[in-house]
């Protein structure tokens, strides 16, 4: 039986092994196509993809049973569950792939795109620039067709130009700037806060004008120091919650 192929990721050794591991996995597992195999290679075979022993390897599947990404079965083997639910509370411990992970998994929608003047409200993050590349999208849950969130990217004009518009209904702009575009990916800050649903997001949404949402802003930075990209994502509050673990090293 043909197993599923996980991407691959260079692992940061400030950050617990297992951890990174099991994120980079769960974003794999939840940005598939319908037509990949549900099958997860053996243990030891992840473990040599990813370069880490097979406890750490063990730990991270067991984040990801215990999420009911997955199932394990004694002698049979390990399978990618197809009705796991989307939208889970969402674990961020510093990690770009934890980021990706966060947005995967979901129909995505592209709403719209083009080039516009960097709004007032994030001008701050590209002073030296009058103008963005923007795109709209809408994420809804793969199982229930259920809007999840809305999401708007503001990203540098010079690299509008290397995306591709089918990789953005498959993959986040994280993913799709770093593994795609090949941009030196340093930092991501992200806030987020508690609002009320303005009539563009309760229409979008499908919820009462005025209910609670939280409002997501992801600030990526390259290597320099530079704004790639802003995400600015409107989730439903009742279908979202963050947990942020602070590594202690």
């Amino acid at each position: 039986m043909t197993s599923f192929a996980p991407d691959s990721i260079v692992l940061n050794r400030k950050l617990p092994l297992w951890y990174q591991v099991s994120q980079s996995l769960r974003a794999s597992i939840l940005g598939r196509s319908p037509r990949d195999p549900l099958r997860l290679p053996t243990e030891e075979q992840l473990a040599g993809h990813y370069g880490v022993s097979v406890l750490t390897m063990r730990q991270a599947l067991k984040e990801l049973e215990d999420e009911g990404l997955i199932t394990r079965h004694r002698r049979r083997g390990t399978f990618i569950e197809p009705s796991a639910r989307r939208g889970a509370p969402v674990r961020l411990l510093g990690s770009v792939d934890a980021i990706v992970a966060q947005q995967s998994g979901m129909t995505t929608e592209l709403l719209d795109h083009g080039h516009a003047p960097v709004p007032a409200e994030i001008a701050e993050y590209f002073p030296d620039l009058g103008e963005v590349a923007t795109y709209h999208r809408l994420r809804s849950d793969e199982k229930t067709g259920e809007p999840t969130n809305h999401a708007h990217n503001y990203v540098r004009p010079e690299l509008a130009g290397r995306i591709d518009l089918d990789d953005l209904t498959r993959w986040p702009m994280t993913k799709v700037l770093r593994d795609v575009v090949g941009a030196d990916i340093s930092r991501i800050t992200d806030t987020v806060e508690a609002r009320l649903a303005d009539p563009e997001t309760a229409r979008l949404l499908d919820v009462p004008l005025l209910s609670p949402i939280l409002h997501y802003t992801g600030v990526t930075y390259d290597a320099d120091g530079r704004v790639l990209d802003v995400a600015v994502i409107y989730y439903r509050g009742d279908r979202f919650s963050f947990t942020v673990t602070l590594d202690a090293t």
